[in-house]
């Protein structure tokens, strides 16, 4: 059900997206995101396009949105580091750190990972069937996230 909300909402922000957009969010072309995010996006979604992207700026900070075409979205912070990173289907292996991934493999052999999220000093992945895992930064379990 979790799966489904997540898959409706994404589609919605695509259908909306060029409609409206926060009052500090402006929609930028590919071409005006930073080396550092296009390099990311080559490496680890070579085969994806870039829908949208936008940049959020407030008092302090800047960030990144960035929308693929397979209905992937990702999250960079001011420094153009990812920090979160959203999806339907497998993430790849290159994105997931190999501590996170392992402890995934060896305990949930049948599920895939579809979200990460680094959230202030943890990291957080979501399964497909619904399951969040939070682990600290060096990729050791803590608990499940429910």
């Amino acid at each position: 059900m979790k799966k489904q909300i997540k898959t409706l909402f994404a589609s919605l922000i695509l259908i909306f997206a060029s409609f409206s957009v926060n009052a500090q969010d402006r929609i930028i072309t590919e071409n005006k995101l930073p080396k550092e995010i296009k390099t990311y996006i080559k490496k680890h979604f070579p085969n994806n396009t870039i829908i949208q992207a936008s940049i959020d700026k407030d008092l302090m900070s800047k960030s990144y949105d960035v929308i693929l075409k397979e209905n992937i979205k990702l999250e960079f912070d001011s420094k153009n580091k990812i920090k979160e990173i959203e999806g339907n289907s497998k993430l790849p292996k290159s994105v997931i750190p190999n501590q996170i991934l392992k402890y995934v493999q060896i305990n949930y052999p049948k599920n895939f990972i579809t979200d990460w999220e680094l959230d202030n000093n943890n990291q957080k992945v979501e399964l497909e069937n619904g399951i969040s895992l939070e682990f600290n930064m060096k990729g050791e379990f803590l608990r499940v996230d429910n």
